[in-house]
């Protein structure tokens, strides 16, 4: 019968794939009850879930469903770009000084390098693999440090200092993969490190990086006082589409473009309800991309060798990867926070919260592959898969470590609420009952399809954007 079923689908290209979208969309839901219970993060449960479904397993999903979504990719990395613009705000970067971008392009860059020397010189792969292989390293996951956070309670200057790092940190990673994808194109087309090879894609992404920054002044003068949320979200995710599409059609990445846009549109609108709207918006879209992810994970290409890489097996440049990247975050933000004069529990702890990575990472890998294309796209995106269930499966742990190392809270999370509750005097005390009423007002005033979109949009920022709410 599942056999009859399947020949069915499979003879219907439209009904296979919105059966197959239904399947990834509700067996993604339903392993993220599981992962809840085990407190990891609802990407781990993503992968996990294509993998299973996927080619190598269970065969659920079409090969042609699969081929044929691999645009997921552009649109899941541009939300994720534009919502770290969001980050980027100048009057914030003034108060927290040169500092903490010191640190975090020291616990990056470190990472980075360690990568690149393990591969490199060490396991001799060749140098467009292991240049874009590095770059990836200094992506990290803050999803599941916050978690972290929010659930012990913990603050402190060990907490923001960690919550302005991660929030920096896609940034850095960003920049190091537009650089690192352009020098593996410059080696793999034979074309060589000439000047006109290097010129050429900083010119390219130049112009990337000053088109998202007109799209950006562009949303900004579409977001009139006037304008509904229902068309606030349909003009920024078409705008958004947009670019995407224009990037893809000259085949440049539009990551530079759509962070530029996010930075140009926080700092001209200053209107952070728009991320909120988007970060409601893009879990599906986010959730189908990671399935995806792990409907291309190669198993046997794990444990096997690529001829494209030598010799060396791929489960040996996981677990390369795996170590190098850990070490080098580590000794980066230890060095970075010596070097900007950080206290000894920052510089001694740091390197622990930064260990997770997932999705800009996962992004950037498909991206990658595609660009590198054959045997040596497919293992890199291998490698970055294995190796971020296993920075998930560990990261929620090594941050609540670090919190504790570093006495950012205590087995009671509550006290220190509670203190500073009591501490409130008695201007702050009226703030918060005026901030209350109007909250109370502006509800009674939306409709009820309006109250629980804010609601909701309100709930997933919780989640995906501590630091913004921290500021």
């Amino acid at each position: 019968m599942n056999q009859i079923i399947r020949n069915a689908v499979l003879s219907n290209h439209i009904a296979s794939i919105i059966i197959s979208i239904a399947l990834m969309l509700f067996l993604g839901f339903a392993a993220t009850r599981i992962t809840k219970r085990l407190h990891l993060p609802n990407v781990t449960a993503y992968i996990l879930t294509g993998i299973l479904i996927g080619p190598c397993c269970a065969d659920l999903i079409p090969s042609s469903v699969i081929d044929n979504m691999d645009f997921l990719s552009d649109i899941a990395l541009a939300f994720i770009a534009f919502s770290t613009g969001e980050f980027f705000s100048f009057s914030s970067l003034r108060k927290n000084g040169i500092k903490v971008v010191v640190l975090t392009i020291f616990e990056a860059c470190v990472a980075s390098i360690a990568v690149f020397a393990v591969t490199f010189f060490i396991l001799r792969i060749d140098l467009a693999f292991s240049v874009v292989l590095a770059a990836l390293a200094a992506a990290t996951a803050p999803a599941s440090t916050m978690m972290t956070i929010r659930q012990t309670g913990a603050r402190g200057d060990f907490v923001d200092t960690l919550l302005q790092v991660v929030a920096l940190d896609d940034a850095v990673g960003l920049i190091e993969y537009s650089i690192a994808i352009s020098i593996a194109v410059a080696v793999s087309t034979g074309t060589g490190m000439e000047a006109g090879s290097i010129l050429k894609p900083i010119a390219i992404n130049t112009g990337v990086f000053l088109l998202g920054s007109l799209f950006g002044l562009i949303l900004k003068a579409f977001m009139t006082a006037k304008r509904s949320d229902d068309n606030r979200l349909i003009i920024s995710v078409s705008l958004l589409f947009a670019f995407c599409g224009i990037c893809a059609l000259f085949d440049v990445s539009p990551l530079l473009g759509c962070m530029a846009m996010g930075t140009v549109y926080r700092n001209t609108a200053d209107d952070e309800k728009l991320f909120r709207q988007l970060n409601y918006f893009t879990p599906p879209i986010l959730q189908l991309f990671f399935i995806r992810s792990g409907l291309s994970f190669r198993l046997d290409m794990l444990f096997g060798t690529s001829a494209s890489l030598g010799s060396v097996s791929l489960i040996t440049i996981g677990v390369c990867y795996f170590i190098a990247r850990i070490v080098g975050k580590y000794a980066g933000s230890f060095l970075g926070s010596a070097v900007i004069h950080k206290p000894e529990s920052i510089r001694n702890y740091l390197g622990l919260a930064l260990i997770p990575q997932a999705g800009v990472a996962i992004g950037l890998a498909a991206l990658g592959a595609r660009t590198l294309g054959g045997e040596a796209g497919m293992a890199l995106e291998t490698v970055i898969l294995a190796s971020s269930v296993l920075y998930e499966l560990m990261g929620p742990g090594c941050a609540k470590l670090s919190l504790y190392l570093s006495r950012s809270y205590t087995e009671k999370p509550e006290a220190p609420v509670a203190e500073e509750k009591e501490e409130m005097n008695a201007v702050d005390q009226l703030i918060e009952r005026i901030a209350a009423i109007q909250k109370e007002l502006s509800a009674e005033k939306m409709t009820v399809d309006e109250a629980a979109f804010q609601e909701a949009a309100d709930e997933h920022a919780a989640a995906l954007s501590v630091y913004g709410r921290r500021k």
